[in-house]
């Protein structure tokens, strides 16, 4: 008979790597590294951050946060039925501000009724798992740790940073698995996954994870517990926590051949949008995972991804919504006006993140990070974004219009320059390299590695010193420096000094154009503005 597998609770064991306030670090001695869900609550106060390493496992851990934070404090429901002499819900968000910190016997309780749920392995209902997958998926034919970590190289694919093998993988750690546990649940790919019969229904693909290839916007204080609560939107007026569950909150499992549960409110629009069912296998001392179980969720239709509170929503040809992609060449600046104000500019029509309306209620200090995964809609993953901003939600558009605006011409005419550099790189390459079509070149690259960064600093020097001013000539001065350094090398020929020359204009928005007049006959040059 096999030893009893020692029980991993995630409410209790150390899973979470976090940095500790100065002011707990004076006060205790010998603090930990890395606390459970237990601690990340009932001392939020005193963590100033998770510090979590891979953004996309930090997003998901948010999301799961969020919702516990929400339980605990019974900011749940706009209007709490459960209270004799209910207050307006900001009301009762700011009163748990000014207490400054979550009420440890609410965690506890709410701990108490669901502690058999956060065990990682064994029991009934392993956190965020689906213990029937070891019956209805082949056990010869599982995914296998390489293919949990989303940063190890499985299959077929390259091994850029480390070689591993499918035979003899290196076993994570729990606390490791748990991340990419919850990658898996949010960010998973589209496609080919394990075979999964569940009663008469067998399948082996799977829909893309709701946050698939997207940037999440948060908003951080100065603490976590300032995080946590300027992270929680308030809920809609019909919103019940008896229906709003998350998924280690119902009562059974649902049917996976069946319609999926719906998304009721804030806590399972943050915790049960999953496509993906995985299960994990630990080693025989359970502190390692040594197999999974990836395989789907669900059967379409798809979980709707629309109405999550940290993405910036925009608006294609056709008149559909989608979310704002992560690209990790895409500086988080370039972003900031569509998160202060109500309606920024852009053909796309971006709608900011509606956690942002009332996250600027808890503190005047909060920053924005910006978390993501650059990835396709299936198997493609590229890259981690990860991105800070300073304190700027004290100028969101309801609190200084003014500086709001000024922030969204500010980025206008950096992405103005920034393009025109492009074009004017680019059309030089074509001229001098005699090219069929303008096309990406080095020269391109070149130049934007160049002009971004150094925009970058501009736009926040300009920010910090609300000089707004003269930021055109800032900008366009930017530009015609990397335009010079890159196209230097090609002016000792007359074919290239003639090609730079050329394309140097539309460093101005392009050459001259003739203006056709009102009289018969006549005609006037005229010259492109430079807006």
């Amino acid at each position: 008979m096999l030893p009893e597998i020692p029980l991993y609770n995630l409410f209790d064991e150390p899973s979470f790597p976090v940095r500790w306030l100065p002011a707990a670090v004076a006060e205790h001695v010998d603090l930990p590294d890395t606390v459970g869900l237990r601690d990340l609550l009932v001392r939020s106060h005193e963590i100033a951050q998770v510090t979590i390493a891979i953004p996309p496992a930090l997003s998901a851990l948010y999301r799961v946060l969020y919702a516990l934070t929400a339980r605990v404090t019974r900011l749940d429901e706009a209007d709490d039925q459960s209270s004799a002499r209910s207050e307006p819900w900001a009301r009762r968000r700011r009163k748990i501000v000014q207490q400054g910190r979550l009420d440890p016997a609410a965690v506890e309780k709410y701990m108490d009724k669901y502690r058999d749920r956060f065990f990682l392995f064994g029991g009934e209902r392993p956190w965020l798992q689906d213990p029937r997958l070891a019956a209805e998926c082949d056990p010869a034919n599982t995914a296998g740790v390489n293919k949990l970590i989303v940063n190890r190289p499985s299959g077929n694919n390259h091994a850029w940073f480390r070689h591993v093998s499918s035979d003899s993988p290196d076993l994570p750690e729990a606390a490791e698995a748990v991340l990419h546990l919850l990658v898996w649940h949010y960010y998973g790919p589209s496609g080919r996954c394990s075979t999964r019969t569940s009663g008469t229904t067998a399948a082996a693909n799977a829909l893309a994870g709701p946050l698939r290839s997207t940037l999440s916007y948060h908003p951080e204080g100065e603490s976590l517990f300032e995080t946590l609560l300027a992270g929680l939107p308030e809920p809609g007026e019909r919103v019940r926590r008896e229906s709003d569950l998350c998924p280690w909150e119902w009562e059974r499992l649902p049917d996976p051949a069946g319609a999926p549960p719906g998304v009721e409110g804030l806590c399972s629009g943050l915790t049960a949008r999953s496509q993906h069912a995985l299960l994990l296998v630990p080693d025989a001392a359970g502190l390692r995972v040594e197999d999974a179980f990836i395989t789907w969720a669900w059967r379409p239709p798809k979980i709707p991804r629309e109405g999550d509170l940290y993405l910036i929503w925009q608006t294609s040809k056709e008149g559909n919504q989608y979310p704002r992609q992560a690209d990790s060449h895409r500086a988080l600046w370039r972003d900031l006006d569509a998160l202060l104000l109500k309606k920024p500019t852009g053909t796309a029509l971006p709608q900011r993140p509606a956690v942002f309306r009332t996250a600027p209620e808890v503190s005047e200090y909060l920053r924005v990070r910006a978390l993501g995964f650059e990835q396709d809609g299936q198997a493609k993953d590229v890259q981690f974004v990860d991105a800070s901003t300073p304190p700027v939600l004290d100028l969101v558009e309801e609190a200084d219009v003014s500086v709001a605006l000024d922030i969204g011409r500010l980025r206008v005419l950096g992405e103005r320059y920034g393009a025109r550099l492009e074009l004017a790189v680019k059309k030089a390459w074509t001229q001098y390299t005699d090219a069929p079509k303008i096309r990406d070149c080095t020269w391109a690259v070149d130049a934007a590695a160049r002009y971004w960064p150094a925009a970058e600093a501009e736009f926040w020097k300009r920010l910090e010193r609300r000089d707004f001013d003269g930021a055109a000539a800032a900008f366009r001065a930017l530009a015609e420096s990397a335009y010079d350094d890159v196209t230097l090398k090609a002016l000792g020929t007359l074919r290239g000094a003639k090609a730079c020359a050329q394309a140097r204009t539309e460093l101005y928005g392009g050459p001259a154009k003739t203006k056709p007049t009102a009289k018969a006959g006549g005609g006037a040059r005229g010259t492109t503005e430079d807006k």
